[in-house]
């Protein structure tokens, strides 16, 4: 059974998303202390967070970002503002999906089920091949970590998906549309600009081990892991 925290204050809607989800056989788990967030996540250890935006003392970015600093789990907004900036925020701070309010039950479920497939199920399916070497750099997709020159960095669930996408063709242009099929398995549940802020994102974190500008933007076609010389 997968473990779910939603970090929600309304509790009409929290109540009404737990007995739903509850039927999925998901465990929701939910806050009960706005001073003890952290000490909640900790202790219930969930496989995916579900954040609102607007809460009491901190807001939903501020809560990614501190658990952002410890895990890589899986992380969607849900929020009833219609600002762009929060959608692009949202993603820039590691979140893998961004839900707008109001929203169908269905569509929520939809979206829970595939981060959970694609951020658990593809571990276990490369589970005989989970080391990758690219540029020199040791890539360690189970455990979301890449290496160079004995430095590391940690990727997000979907920043791994997708290097690994990359490299398993390497040196071959894959389409913005193939990446998108592959991450959030229906169109309909995506748009294209949060696939160009979570290539941007993955950028970002390589560049950290100088290794950023080995994956080429090709304009209108879509993004390439260069092996070997850049060009």
């Amino acid at each position: 059974m997968f473990k779910l925290l939603l970090i929600e204050d309304d509790q009409s809607l929290f109540q009404e998303m737990k007995q739903q989800l509850n039927q999925w056989n998901y465990a929701v788990y939910g806050i009960d202390d706005w001073s003890k967030v952290m000490e909640t996540y900790a202790s219930t250890a969930p496989d995916l967070v579900l954040i609102d935006v607007q809460l009491p003392m901190f807001d939903g970015f501020h809560w990614c970002r501190m658990i952002r600093a410890h895990s890589s789990v899986p992380i969607l907004f849900l929020s009833s503002r219609d600002h762009p900036t929060d959608h692009v925020m949202a993603m820039q701070l590691g979140a893998d999906d961004f839900i707008q309010k109001p929203f169908h039950l269905d569509v929520l479920i939809a979206k829970i089920q595939a981060t959970l497939r694609r951020t658990y199920n593809y571990n276990q399916a490369d589970s005989g091949n989970i080391i990758r070497t690219w540029q020199g750099a040791t890539v360690d997709v189970e455990q979301n970590l890449v290496t160079y020159n004995e430095q590391s960095v940690e990727l997000t669930k979907n920043e791994m998906f997708i290097l690994k996408q990359l490299l398993e063709r390497k040196n071959k242009i894959v389409s913005r549309d193939d990446l998108i099929k592959e991450l959030w398995d229906d169109k309909r549940f995506i748009s294209d600009n949060t696939l160009t802020v979570n290539v941007n994102r993955l950028r970002k974190q390589l560049m950290k081990l100088d290794l950023g500008q080995y994956i080429e933007t090709k304009v209108g076609q879509g993004y390439i892991a260069v092996e070997g010389e850049h060009g």
